[in-house]
């Protein structure tokens, strides 16, 4: 279910709330470019500067909008183990397919904590989770032994592998099993992390390049690894740019500029406002075939 080009979807605002309608019409612009799933209140969902209720509701509008024609991966993540557990139960109870969990930040816990952590969610909520492994934010990186102990617990299906070492795919299979999801959450490193086990990717580009990025998992998940280094070629202007500044908002400004959503964002992070920034997003997008 948990496979191909799986956006990590924005949350737009408009004076300083949730813009629900451009929400759906991102929602559905998403599926018909052919994504294989979506994924609300993720980093790029801007979830740490969501209320509680805000992500539920963002969760909620998701389920909603898709329809059940795409599996929802809700972020459902904290540093709390039991706001993380409230998170997961919301997400099983509007319908989404999985929980996607981070690593605890902030706190810094032990491997043997992580595993803890993840332990308690297993048991409190019956929902498939997709662990997120991100230490360049997080500070606790999950290393290969102790993720092949989270692959133990019945409801841990898979991760979203944000670390960019591509020794990474090959060590969890040896850890996890053949049917342990690899899902990459670095979009540069993806079609590399397909071709050394990955089956996906969780993706920033995919907002604004939804069927490049379709196509590019396509021609991995049929083994033309030939077309999609072509197409990662069109769009690797763009996975370096949309990081100049804090994400998302360069993704927001692309968005922006084809008339999907405003440039809204919340602080601590500011709007696109360096014209040389600018230039180079219009250009990467152009290079991509992003129309505007």
């Amino acid at each position: 279910m948990f496979n191909g080009s799986i956006p990590a979807l924005i949350t737009p605002f408009r004076d300083g709330k949730v813009d629900d309608d451009a929400f759906v019409e991102l929602v559905e612009r998403q599926i018909k470019a052919g994504s294989a799933g979506l994924v609300p209140c993720g980093t790029t969902g801007e979830t740490s500067t969501l209320s509680h209720a805000e992500h539920r509701h963002v969760v909620e509008l998701c389920v909603s909008a898709a329809a059940g024609r795409v599996p929802i991966i809700a972020g459902a993540g904290s540093n709390s183990t039991e706001e993380a557990i409230g998170f997961l139960r919301h997400a099983k109870s509007v319908g989404a397919h999985a929980g996607l969990v981070v690593a605890p930040y902030y706190n810094r816990p032990s491997q043997d904590g992580i595993l803890a952590h993840f332990a308690r969610l297993n048991d409190a909520v019956q929902l498939p989770i997709i662990v997120y492994n991100v230490p360049a934010r997080t500070s606790s990186d999950i290393l290969p032994e102790t993720m092949g102990r989270l692959a133990a617990l019945p409801n841990v299906i898979g991760v979203k592998d944000a670390t960019a070492q591509l020794d990474r795919p090959p060590r969890h299979t040896a850890m996890c099993g053949e049917d342990f999801i690899q899902l990459s959450g670095e979009d540069s490193t993806a079609v590399a992390f397909n071709a050394v086990g990955g089956t996906g990717c969780i993706s920033v580009t995919a907002n604004i390049a939804p069927e490049q990025c379709a196509a590019m998992q396509a021609a991995c998940a049929r083994g033309d690894f030939a077309e999609a280094r072509r197409i990662n070629q069109t769009l690797a202007r763009l996975h370096r740019a949309i990081f100049l500044e804090p994400s998302p908002a360069p993704t927001k400004y692309a968005l922006a500029k084809m008339g999907l959503c405003s440039e809204e964002i919340r602080l601590p992070l500011l709007p696109v406002a360096s014209d040389q920034l600018k230039a180079e997003l219009d250009a990467a997008m152009e290079e991509a075939g992003v129309r505007v």
